[in-house]
């Protein structure tokens, strides 16, 4: 066993003003926390997905710390250190200072061996006592790396590269699965800036019967409730429950926070990357939601499934960045805000349609998502077997 600070070579973020962000081409990519977490939830081990380019002259006015090839990156800071993703650079590029890097010596450990060591690494346990979760670079560089012969850290790769590629399909599965209900969408209701069938018109706030917060209180081990947190909303508008806490809530609050089938849960705060996550709660069991979390229930005029599928669409993505564009650091819609969005109102009967065509898709995805989670226990065992 070695130490990471030892044998690796650390990189740290770049601050990113916003002058430079948005040019979509240019020698050297700048990766953002989101766009790492973009990269993983499409299958790919190495970064590809970028939304910003820049050239050597603004490296040299910001300072940019570029990093090379092969080397490790991930969150550093906030919820999405929380997430544990990886990736690995393919070409010089830079990260935000949300992020940092890792690139282990090439001489003594293969790349892709170090790879999945750092995907077995929880970051949580190495995190500051804070509010706001973090991890320090003289945290990480304690951490002790077993080093068998590079043969065999090649074999292990090998061996955990191959358990990838069948998690990859699996989720490729279900990306293009999410893009037919997507596209079923936008079949059925038309484009909801131009509106070309000529629905009624309003906003999120004629549509709806009640908005309400989350609780501010923490979670404990050993609560009565599940509790769920902006991390369990994922991007493409699921439910994610890999990572679920507890809580307790006296019975004088519960119903302020409980969510029960059939809510639309709204990602109030997170970066501007990630703020605006939407998923339908569709589960039996009531669960609670943190603050950062808004329940959002619907009246007659709209069935859940289709106010969420409009906030994932590309519109509703896109409404949700303009909203953040001058905000710096963790971005944050209301409540107020959250209901002033226009959207279409189409009528029930074809968001009926809708419901059933999505709910089609749903019981084909259940399928994969089992073949997935096997995949998923398997790889588990197999890390904790060469890593521990």
């Amino acid at each position: 066993m070695v130490r990471l600070g030892d044998v690796c070579t650390f990189y740290s973020g770049t601050g990113f003003p916003n002058i430079y962000q948005g040019k979509a081409d240019g020698k050297y990519p700048f990766y953002k926390v989101g766009d790492i977490s973009r990269n993983v939830l499409s299958g790919n081990r190495e970064l590809k997905i970028c939304e910003n380019y820049i050239d050597d002259d603004t490296v040299t006015k910001i300072k940019g710390t570029l990093l090379p090839p092969q080397t490790v990156v991930f969150a550093k800071i906030g919820e999405a250190l929380r997430l544990n993703r990886r990736a690995i650079t393919s070409h010089d590029c830079l990260v935000d200072n949300n992020a940092m890097g890792i690139k282990s010596d090439d001489s003594i450990i293969d790349s892709l061996y170090f790879y999945y060591f750092m995907c077995n690494v929880d970051l949580q346990n190495y995190c500051e006592s804070t509010t706001v979760p973090s991890v320090r670079k003289t945290r990480i560089a304690e951490i002790e790396i077993p080093l068998p012969p590079l043969a065999e850290q090649r074999r292990i790769a090998a061996v955990l590269d191959k358990v990838s590629g069948l998690i990859a399909k699996r989720w490729e599965q279900l990306r293009k699965l999410d893009e037919l209900v997507k596209a079923r969408f936008v079949e059925m209701f038309g484009d909801p800036v131009s509106n070309p069938k000529g629905w009624n018109k309003g906003t999120i706030r004629d549509v709806v019967s009640e908005v309400k917060y989350g609780t501010s209180r923490p979670a404990v081990d050993g609560g009565t409730y599940k509790y769920l947190r902006m991390g369990n909303i994922t991007f493409d508008g699921n439910l994610d429950l890999s990572d679920l806490k507890y809580i307790n809530i006296p019975d004088s609050e519960l119903e302020k926070c409980i969510v029960r089938k059939g809510d639309v849960l709204f990602n109030r705060t997170n970066s501007k990357e990630l703020v605006g996550k939407t998923c339908v709660f569709d589960l039996d069991e009531p669960m609670v939601i943190a603050g950062y979390i808004i329940r959002v229930r619907v009246n007659k005029k709209v069935l859940p499934i289709y106010l969420s599928a409009v906030l994932n669409s590309r519109y509703g993505k896109q409404t949700l960045a303009d909203m953040c564009k001058a905000i710096v650091g963790q971005a944050n819609i209301n409540a107020q805000e959250l209901q002033n969005i226009a959207i279409l109102i189409p009528p029930i009967e074809l968001q009926e349609k809708f419901s059933n065509s999505a709910e089609t898709v749903k019981k084909s995805k259940l399928t994969i998502q089992q073949s997935l989670d096997k995949l998923e226990v398997l790889k588990k065992a197999l890390m904790q077997q060469y890593f521990g």
